[in-house]
């Protein structure tokens, strides 16, 4: 195993959404919860999943693999909820499960490659190749892409 140099190094949560490893920079996770319940919202995008109450707060929830493309999520009890901060704003990342803490450098990180779909882009910052898995790194500035898609969670 590698020493990793503590100046270089980047720590990242891994979780899982359908069968794909994805992270995202553990700076940005404020906690992870087991899933609850959210209460949609009218008109609000279908990637938020509502607003559950954390703590006396309105939290927003993003279905991460909805806002990815990959579909609704079927939420059963093992389902969790990433409450990550992004810009100024706290919401809640659906995802199926929470797999490891990830410590890397920035020269493990594979550039994202060119499908001729700047989404793909837009979303992944790069790519992980860790003991055999490609794990896609999110970029967390997408995931909201406006602030009227808030407004209304808010």
């Amino acid at each position: 195993m590698t020493e990793i140099n503590s100046a270089n190094r980047i720590e990242l949560i891994s979780f899982r959404i359908g069968d794909q490893e994805y992270c995202v920079d553990i700076m940005a996770v404020r906690e992870i919860r087991g899933w609850a319940a959210a209460t949609p919202l009218p008109h609000s995008p279908a990637y938020v999943r509502g607003v559950i109450n954390l703590r006396g707060a309105v939290l927003p929830i993003i279905d991460l693999a909805n806002r990815l493309g990959f579909g609704a999520t079927e939420t059963s009890a093992r389902n969790v909820i990433i409450v990550v901060r992004i810009g100024g704003r706290v919401v809640g990342l659906l995802v199926d499960a929470v797999s490891e803490i990830l410590t890397t450098t920035a020269d493990a990180v594979q550039p994202t490659p060119d499908v001729a779909c700047d989404a793909v882009k837009k979303f992944v910052k790069g790519i992980l190749a860790v003991e055999g898995r490609m794990i896609s790194w999110i970029v967390l500035d997408q995931i909201l892409p406006d602030d009227a898609a808030l407004e209304v969670a808010a």
